[in-house]
């Protein structure tokens, strides 16, 4: 049986328009039906895989991270923060000493003799001179090579404090003058040209780390002028000698400094700057008038010269005061330039040579023969040619017959064997003799610093009279045996010029602080030594050794003026052979003789040409000096007549 056919659905097809009624409009054909919208297929779902695990993998990562950079703080913070602090300060900030300006030495009348002026401290920055910020493998040498001939430095000198390691600062030349420092400013503006790329440079200044800092240096006006005084400034600016090192602190005020940012070798002015200001020094007043300084200089170098002679000094002095107004020495230096000076002659053999002052020294034994009332001036002394003391025979300075002569007769012509006889007076045995000389002549300050507080300042010899030799006993009194500096000598004569009482002398009239005020120095110390009666005829019997033909000291006689001195011709004692050699020529003296107010004393070491008695070559001197001072000064003569005391007797 054949199988039935399924029924055939009937698929309607569309419908055909009918045919329109007579009379009535034909029917519009119906829109086509849309299809049915077919539904949206589902959607799948993706299932993620948990995320915490990788959040806590980030999140230990983070805070890992986190841990390093909290533990590097801290050590930078608090474990290390010191030290870290103190490297970026190196880095960052330098600081520098702001030196103080130097006070000025004058004279009596404020005319300067020591001064400071400008300069600058040439430094520079070692740093900048690394072939890492110079670009250059021998930027020290380069640098060096330029800097050298300005400086008048060695270039392989410069080159290593070029060089130095770990260090921002060096200091390359001290106190250069203006004129310096404007030449290396000149020059690094040229290397600033040329280091520019447009000019085919690296764009590194070869000189760029080269500074200069601010400074003083100390200059003498007058040159050789009482440099035996003022001393001089070492290369750190401090005093070295003279008054320049006594009054260091004085003079050198205080230092201040200064800190400051700075990069590349260049101040950082926003930063601002912090630190204490220099504190100025004072300015020394000292006793000296320049002019009689000058004359007695002038006058002690033409005779040291001309005489061929090791040395020679000059001591000018204020008889009344104690002031000294000159103090001159021959041969000298210039403080300007110590390279060309003799170190022999750098400092101030014034008051630093101790020797035998011979015949000037018999006034001290004539103040104590006086005062002790052993003799007059008329007192009569019979003077062989030689005298038997001891283990020795005495004579003087030349063969005679016997003298008759005063004990002011005596001194006036610088008897050996009379200031021996005389001397003997002093007590009943020698010993007593011996002691009572010795306290005089410590009371005139022979065997003392003389107060001035000098530097190198020699006491003199005077041994004790218990430990005098045979001989020292009868040559101590007429200036043998014991040792003085020309300033003891001087300080001899001031005494006996002023009445018999000691002033000590003085350098320093006083200070000028940074404030302006001036302030006096102390008031020295006095003390009597010898009666205003017995000074007063000392100072008549001094008169003698110019006035009277019988003297000789006559070649320092001043016209219109009263003079007073005394002449020396001592053995000299040369301190490289340790004996007796040469001479040693002197002239002590006062003016007027009657009201005394200058006191001039002259010494010549070893005149080797022309005479080496002290009347000859020191004689002319004391006479050209006190001429200089009596008239600087405005000191008129007395008006009055010499004593003329009697020098010699009849028998």
């Amino acid at each position: 049986m054949p199988p039935k056919e399924p029924p055939r659905r009937r698929v309607p097809g569309p419908a055909r328009p009918r045919p329109a009624a007579a009379g009535r409009p034909a029917a519009r054909p119906a829109p086509p039906r849309r299809p049915a919208p077919r539904p949206a297929p589902k959607a799948r779902t993706i299932r993620l895989g948990s995320p915490k695990p990788r959040l806590r993998l980030v999140s230990l990562g983070l805070t890992l991270v986190l841990l390093v950079f909290v533990v590097r703080l801290l050590q930078v913070q608090a474990v290390d923060a010191g030290a870290y602090a103190a490297k970026a300060e190196k880095h960052r900030y330098q600081e520098y000493t702001l030196s103080a300006d130097r006070g000025e030495i004058t004279d009596r009348n404020g005319v300067a003799l020591a001064a400071s002026v400008d300069a600058y401290d040439v430094t520079a920055d070692p740093k900048l001179f690394t072939p890492e910020e110079s670009k250059l493998r021998d930027a020290p040498e380069q640098a060096a090579a330029l800097l050298a001939p300005l400086l008048g430095k060695e270039p392989a000198e410069l080159a290593k404090k070029l060089r130095t390691p770990k260090s921002r600062y060096t200091l390359l030349a001290r106190k250069q003058t203006p004129q310096v420092w404007n030449q290396i400013k000149d020059l690094k503006k040229v290397y600033e040209q040329k280091a520019k790329p447009a000019n085919g440079g690296n764009g590194v200044n070869l000189l760029g780390g080269v500074l200069g800092e601010p400074s003083t240096k100390r200059v003498y006006p007058n040159g050789e002028l009482a440099a035996g005084i003022l001393g001089y400034v070492n290369a750190e600016g401090r005093g070295a000698g003279g008054i320049e090192s006594m009054l260091d602190k004085e003079l050198a005020g205080q230092d201040g400094k200064i800190r400051y940012a700075q990069s590349g070798g260049r101040r950082v002015p926003t930063v601002g700057s912090q630190g204490t200001p220099a504190v100025p020094g004072s300015d020394i007043e000292l006793t000296i008038d320049r002019d009689i300084q000058w004359a007695a200089q002038q006058a002690i170098t033409e005779q040291v010269k001309k005489s061929k002679a090791d040395r020679g000094y000059v001591v000018v002095q204020d008889v009344r005061t104690g002031e000294v107004l000159a103090m001159a020495n021959a041969p000298g230096f210039d403080p300007n330039d110590l390279s060309q000076a003799n170190a022999t002659a750098m400092g101030n053999a014034a008051l630093q040579d101790a020797y035998e002052p011979g015949s000037t020294a018999k006034v001290m034994s004539m103040a104590a023969v006086l005062e002790e009332g052993a003799a007059t001036p008329d007192t009569r002394v019979t003077v062989p040619n030689r005298l038997h003391r001891g283990d020795r025979l005495f004579k003087d300075d030349v063969d005679h017959k016997t003298w008759y002569l005063t004990l002011n007769g005596v001194l006036a012509k610088s008897s050996n064997i009379g200031t021996i006889l005389a001397t003997g007076q002093l007590g009943r045995t020698q010993p007593e003799a011996n002691r009572v000389l010795y306290d005089y002549l410590r009371k005139f300050g022979v065997g003392s610093p003389t107060g001035l507080g000098y530097p190198g300042e020699t006491p003199g010899i005077l041994a004790k009279p218990q430990d005098w030799s045979t001989s020292q006993q009868y040559t101590i009194p007429f200036g043998q045996g014991l040792s003085v500096s020309a300033m003891q000598a001087a300080s001899v004569y001031s005494t006996i010029a002023n009445g018999g009482v000691r002033v000590e002398p003085s350098l320093v009239r006083g200070t000028k602080g940074p404030d302006g005020r001036f302030s006096a120095a102390p008031a020295p110390k006095e003390s009597r030594v010898i009666s205003e009666k017995t000074a007063t005829t000392l100072a008549q019997m001094l008169e003698s050794v110019v006035d009277d033909e019988e003297g000789t000291g006559t070649r320092a006689a001043i016209p219109g003026y009263r003079v007073a001195g005394k002449t020396g011709t001592a053995n000299r004692v040369d301190p490289e052979l340790g004996r007796y050699k040469g001479y040693t020529a002197s002239f002590a003296g006062f003016a007027p003789a009657d009201q005394p107010r200058v006191t001039v004393y002259c010494a010549i070491q070893n005149p080797t040409k022309g005479s080496y008695f002290g009347g000859q070559i020191c004689g002319p001197i004391y006479k050209k000096v006190m001429e200089f001072a009596l008239k600087t000064l405005r000191v008129p003569p007395t008006g009055s007549g010499p004593a003329r005391l009697p020098v010699t007797f009849e028998p």
